[in-house]
């Protein structure tokens, strides 16, 4: 879904775009080894390959990707870009992200008054009703510890139990797709993309209105982003919202569907996250809730709510310790970078060299 046109965002001419040269040629030679066309071997593309059957396959579309690219905005301009930056590619959980904006969208607008406040007492019949998951609110689910159980849209939690990911410094004590004992909400962490598709499920009926239509009258239109960008949902996922048959989406691309957008258009998404939720004067999202986006959760604090965070300075190595970062799998990264008033997009660069990428950058952007 996307609504009118696109305005080109305004390029440095006097910050020296060659400064950037050996950060984009280290990106360029090291392109994520997923086939571009995903059905050319499905086999070696994408995340779903590596659950545990029946549930290794995709359940929504997928399409074929374009080389590596990127773009930096650097006070608030293109400083550089490169490869295909208008080109509408599947995001992954860089659009785990998105969801937490869209929680601020519903907090802004008095829909989600208290982050504190179990999902169940405002949303009753979704799945939260169990005695265990009745305790789970909205801060938990924000930040990866709600330990939700059940299915959505015919997916187990347990799928992504044990599940360890590259940023997350402590590795799992068991076997991806085990039933691992499940603490109390609010009681361990862990990346669980079945849990992100319950919280956005639960914003679909806080808001009462499809996702992608918020998403965009909320954040993509007053942003002026382009009309190529796509949020879909599972060929499965459709519930009855007051007699409206409606698709609930994901958070990513784990088995299919989520978010395709342009590096242009993630690129101004991230702008208003360093800007604290404003674009042009008006505040899109409140600037407590972006604030409170960017500080550490208890249990795991190099996580906030939905973004990877580098308070110790190794997470993401060459990135301030004030940073952010937007991450998902095939290489995505939006690094939102304060210290230099930047933001870095980068697409289908193998995260293995993420660190030689961010140190070249990082020493780039200093010289704005």
């Amino acid at each position: 879904m996307g609504i009118g046109g696109a305005p080109k965002l305004r390029t440095v001419t006097a910050m020296n775009p060659e400064r950037f040269h050996d950060a984009i040629a280290f990106a360029l030679a090291h392109e994520i080894a997923w086939p571009r066309d995903p059905a050319s071997d499905p086999r070696h593309w994408g995340v779903h390959h590596d659950d545990p059957p029946p549930f290794n396959r995709l359940r929504g579309p997928v399409h074929a990707r374009g080389g590596v690219s990127g773009l930096v905005l650097q006070h608030g301009r293109v400083a550089t870009a490169w490869g295909e930056p208008e080109r509408a590619d599947l995001t992954f959980s860089v659009a785990k992200t998105y969801l937490a904006m869209l929680a601020g969208v519903a907090h802004g607008q008095g829909l989600l008054p208290d982050v504190d406040a179990p999902v169940a007492a405002r949303l009753p019949g979704i799945g939260f009703d169990s005695p265990h998951n009745r305790g789970i609110t909205w801060r938990h689910l924000l930040e990866q510890t709600s330990e939700w159980e059940g299915t959505c849209f015919g997916i187990p939690d347990t799928v992504d139990r044990y599940r360890h990911v590259a940023h997350d410094p402590q590795p799992p004590a068991g076997r991806k797709g085990d039933s691992r004992p499940l603490q109390p909400p609010g009681g361990h962490w862990e990346y669980n993309d079945v849990r992100i598709n319950q919280l956005s499920l639960a914003l679909l009926h806080l808001f009462g209105r499809p996702l992608p239509e918020v998403f965009d009258e909320a954040l993509m239109q007053p942003l002026e982003c382009s009309a190529t960008w796509r949020w879909r949902g599972y060929d499965d996922a459709w519930v009855d919202l007051g007699g409206r048959k409606v698709q609930s989406v994901p958070g990513g691309t784990h088995w299919g569907a989520g978010v395709s957008i342009s590096a242009r258009d993630q690129a101004r998404l991230g702008q208003l996250l360093l800007d604290d939720g404003s674009h042009q004067g008006r505040e899109l999202i409140p600037a407590a809730w972006v604030r409170r986006m960017r500080e550490p959760c208890a249990m795991a604090p190099f996580y906030g709510w939905l973004v990877w965070l580098n308070r110790d300075g190794r997470t993401f190595p060459g990135a301030s310790t004030q940073a952010t970062c937007m991450v998902g799998a095939g290489g995505h990264l939006v690094w939102i970078e304060p210290a230099q008033r930047a933001v870095v997009v980068v697409r289908w660069m193998d995260p293995a060299h993420g660190a030689g990428f961010m140190q070249r950058m990082s020493a780039a952007l200093a010289q704005g």
